[in-house]
């Protein structure tokens, strides 16, 4: 047979690359179609990657650690009898144009930087390798190659990646707003390099225990960060009396179960508000891209997981707004289970455009969430509550007992003002206190 080459495949269209996390075959062992031959991890989830067809793993080209792009060759698979190659050969990872993130440019500038073309950043004189996104960003920002070559590099080899530009950039822009300092032969000197500021030193005892971070703690942590740095946050609250939805579902609970042989729980009905509202004011549903946004065709609502780990995930219901409330029940519930055992695909985290988390969950009455980012918004809901509440009656106002429940919206105001923000969570809302107590399932 001919030899084939195992592909890193896609996951996602947010999923860029994956790191190999371990090897289930060794060179030299005999592998059946769809037969897992590596395991690998996302920034979203884990996975393995089935071989594609039978034979022998003749060659890996990747070692555990590495970071591979979708698309690229990780092993080759030939037929038995060949010679095999055991030591793993890493390729260089490429860096695609397609990730290119323009930054927003500064309104303000004291001193006008100098114009950097192509020219500037020929690196045909240095030793130093720089990917053509890179070298885009460079032009871009105005960054010379003498000033290229001293920020630190994390990649492959020293090499300095998107990651690296796009840290240091901010704190270029602090340096250079300030002054630009010039030579006394009118060269603009390169700013001087601004660390990362360092954490806190933490004073330990003999009897703290010392934890170290998981991979996906780590990586949750970092898209945190990135979502707060990318994202201005502002959260608008409404409080929404959930009692039709308490004696509805009180009602039904028991037929629901016997007759779908699944269990309803509030998620699937809240989730279906946030639809309706979403249908109503479309530029929720949206994504920036530079200084173009992009409005998004399908609703896939990311439901926050809390795993048994203590991490979180969050898988996507794709195009919920196709769903009624029975099937967005299902979809639910079997997303729920496949995170609690771990077996969530890659396209099942993949896609989305708004995401819920219930915080009421843990008992929490409302909280502040983190966008997801690319997304531009994100609700908490929280617990369900009885309270005193005054309310409305043909003979005059009442104070009766009422199941209450905040609604915590969070919404990045580069492209969500005030208004749409707080006009769609009180949309929601309205949908969950109209809810029809007469409906059918």
């Amino acid at each position: 047979m001919a030899q084939v080459e195992l592909i890193m495949p896609k996951m996602g269209e947010s999923v860029a690359e994956a790191t190999i996390t371990s090897w289930l075959k060794e060179v030299g062992d005999t592998i059946e179609a769809d037969e897992s031959v590596v395991e690998i991890a996302t920034d979203k989830v884990d996975s393995e990657v089935p071989s594609t067809a039978a034979g022998v793993l003749v060659k890996k080209l990747f070692n555990e650690g590495d970071v591979v792009q979708v698309g690229q060759t990780i092993a080759i698979i030939g037929a038995e009898g060949e010679v095999a190659v055991e030591a793993p050969i890493s390729t260089p990872k490429v860096e695609s144009e397609k990730e290119v993130t323009p930054v927003v440019e500064q309104e303000v500038a004291v001193v006008a930087a100098p114009v950097v073309t192509e020219k500037n950043i020929n690196t045909t004189d240095t030793d130093r390798f720089y990917s053509p996104l890179v070298k885009s960003i460079a032009r871009e920002e105005g960054i010379p190659i003498a000033e290229l070559e001293t920020i630190p590099g994390t990649g492959q080899n020293g090499r300095v990646t998107k990651k690296d530009m796009l840290n240091y950039i901010p704190t270029r822009n602090i340096e250079t707003a300030t002054s630009t300092p010039v030579s006394q032969n009118g060269n603009v000197v390169p700013p001087p390099v601004i660390k990362e500021a360092s954490n806190p030193v933490v004073a330990t005892s003999g009897e703290d225990e010392i934890i170290e971070m998981d991979r996906m703690r780590k990586l949750i942590a970092h898209h945190m960060v990135a979502s707060k740095q990318t994202s201005p946050h502002v959260t608008s609250y409404v409080e929404a009396d959930m009692t039709n939805i308490v004696n509805w579902r009180n009602k039904v609970k028991n037929e629901f179960l016997t007759r779908e042989n699944e269990k309803i729980t509030f998620t699937p009905i809240i989730i279906e508000a946030i639809v309706k509202a979403i249908k109503d004011f479309p530029m929720i549903n949206i994504s920036v891209d530079g200084d173009n946004i992009i409005k998004k065709k399908n609703i896939n609502i990311g439901m926050a997981t809390a795993l048994p780990t203590g991490n979180l995930i969050v898988p996507v219901i794709k195009n919920a707004d196709q769903l009624n409330l029975v099937g967005l029940t299902k979809a639910v519930n079997s997303l729920a289970n496949k995170a609690r055992n771990n077996k969530l695909a890659p396209d099942d985290i993949a896609g989305g455009t708004y995401t819920v988390t219930n915080v009421g969950s843990f008992g929490n009455v409302m909280g502040t969430p983190i966008i997801n980012q690319p997304q531009v918004a994100i609700m908490a809901v929280g617990i369900i509550q009885k309270k005193p509440t005054v309310i409305e009656t043909p003979s005059g106002d009442a104070i009766a007992i009422r199941h209450k429940m905040f609604l915590s919206h969070a919404y990045d105001h580069r492209v969500v003002d005030g208004a749409l923000g707080g006009k769609f969570v009180r949309k929601v809302a309205d949908y969950l206190e109209g809810f029809d107590v007469n409906r059918e399932f």
